[in-house]
């Protein structure tokens, strides 16, 4: 993953150049606060990439959240289908349409219907879009899409000239124009010029990846403005887009000096008397049935005794299971669940690629707003990613939280007897890491945990014994016969 200063800080603009913002969350942060005012921005891609979605929805929030009209000219889908195929995300056009806050206008073109003859010029286009700009005082205009405008044209010198004259008369009407485009062979564009007299271009992709379907976007050009260089993951559900930026990477968050309970009294002992600092990154790794899940649930739990809200990711087991098994050491998670404040969310790795995962982690985290969330176990990533893709993802999580000074507990599963380094690489990320191992003495296998870090307190440097009942978990000084000098 990239480190280049434009993803390091925010977005900086020169002086002058205003910005329309476009209501996209996540898209206003690595544009630096939405797309240049007054000029046109393309937005090319594939088939199936999210260009007309894209371009609606800034439309959309433009006229609902910060009072400006927009005009949506189509040169494939009728009014009808556009107002249909949209209402999915929750947009109503009907009611902007009926209150002059929006309008749509169909231009039918046909190849077929065209005979090339004598000059071509966008006069009257530009008649018929200055009289539905003029009509509802549009401030945004949306040109869906310029292949379809020009599919009867041959004339390549003719069809550059228009295309200057388009994007130059829309900058003279003042309007912040969208203007949407497909993919080129070996250019973003199929015409290979917009994208050189477009003030701002935005390339999205919809790829598949080892069978697994993930939409990145990037912003390849921004004129008069610093703007996030990388790929970023976004997502289209039922409330529109949502773009998932990098975050925070300058490491200048806010640090509390605030502790909470881990749940187990004996641990707190072990952590400085007091458990984990607010809003750090823990982690507690150890190998299979080592009990990784049942201090995570006991922390989700504490966090819930205390009032706080709880976001428990599970990638390995079920909702009722987890609570189910937890009863065996008393700690009832279903009142938790029941008063709102644990909301456990289950899934499969291999149900969505890497990206789509962070993203609705982070839809999750912002609906419920939590204070705590649990992670469980990172290391099932593995399945649907390589090790350095999975660090990067992890990276993203811990910096979105800890600028909300949301405390993120992570589990492992690590290998052999020692394992003090994790499959994901992420230790040295990690505030405290607790590490759980089984050992067999007198043919008895027992549990046993040790603090390998935990940065800014004393801590204590003994490994105690982890014992597991039905009133709960304790952990004793290791027995005699076990080495009791340890």
């Amino acid at each position: 993953m990239a480190t280049l200063a434009s993803d390091l800080e925010s977005p900086a603009t020169l002086p002058g150049l205003l910005k329309a913002p476009t209501g996209i969350a996540g898209l206003d942060e690595i544009t630096g606060g939405g797309l240049p005012q007054g000029r046109p921005t393309l937005i090319c891609g594939s088939a199936g990439c999210g260009k007309t979605l894209m371009a609606m929805e800034f439309l959309v929030r433009g006229a609902t959240e910060y009072g400006e009209p927009g005009v949506f000219m189509s040169f494939e889908e009728g009014t009808g289908e556009l107002i249909q195929n949209v209402r999915s995300l929750g947009f109503d056009l009907d009611d902007l349409i009926a209150k002059n806050q929006f309008a749509i206008d169909y231009v039918h073109v046909e190849r077929s219907e065209i005979e090339e003859t004598g000059e071509y010029d966008l006069d009257g286009l530009f008649i018929r879009l200055g009289y539905a700009i003029d009509s509802i005082g549009a401030k945004r205009v949306v040109l869906d899409t310029l292949e379809a405008l020009f599919s009867g044209l041959s004339n390549q010198g003719i069809l550059r000239a228009e295309l200057r004259r388009l994007f130059r008369w829309l900058k003279d009407k003042g309007v912040t124009a969208v203007i949407t485009g497909e993919r080129g062979d070996g250019a973003l564009t199929r015409y290979g010029l917009e994208e050189y007299i477009s003030d701002c271009v935005i390339l999205l992709d919809h790829r598949v990846t080892d069978q697994l379907a993930v939409r990145r976007l990037r912003i390849v050009k921004y004129r008069g403005s610093l703007h996030g260089t990388n790929e970023y993951p976004f997502l289209i559900d039922e409330r529109g887009i949502e773009v998932l930026p990098v975050t925070s990477l300058g490491l200048e968050h806010e640090v509390s000096t605030e502790r909470i309970s881990t749940g187990i009294p004996a641990l707190d002992e072990m952590l400085g008397g007091e458990g984990y600092f607010r809003g750090s990154s823990l982690l507690i790794s150890g190998g299979a049935g080592s009990g990784k899940t049942s201090l995570a649930c006991c922390f989700a739990d504490a966090a819930c005794r205390r009032g706080e809200r709880c976001v428990y990711f599970a990638f390995e087991e079920s909702p009722g299971q987890i609570v189910r098994n937890m009863l065996s050491l008393g700690l009832d998670l279903a009142p938790c669940v029941e008063r709102g404040l644990l909301r456990i969310q289950a899934a499969r790795p291999t149900l969505h690629g890497l990206e789509r995962h962070l993203v609705m982690m982070h839809k999750a985290i912002r609906d419920f707003q939590p204070r705590v969330v649990v992670v469980d176990p990172v290391t099932n990533f593995l399945s649907v990613a390589t090790g350095a893709d999975v660090k990067s993802m992890l990276l993203r999580l811990i910096d979105f939280l800890k600028v909300q000074q949301v405390t993120l507990l992570f589990t492992s599963l690590t290998h052999g007897t020692e394992a003090e380094e994790t499959d994901v690489g992420i230790s040295s990320l990690i505030d405290t890491w607790l590490l759980l191992r089984q050992v067999e003495v007198d043919g008895e296998r027992n549990r046993d945990l040790s603090v390998i870090k935990s940065r800014g307190m004393a801590h204590s440097r003994r490994a105690r014994e982890l014992v597991f009942s039905e009133r709960g978990i304790e952990l004793a000084d290791f027995r005699q016969t076990r080495g009791g000098g340890r």
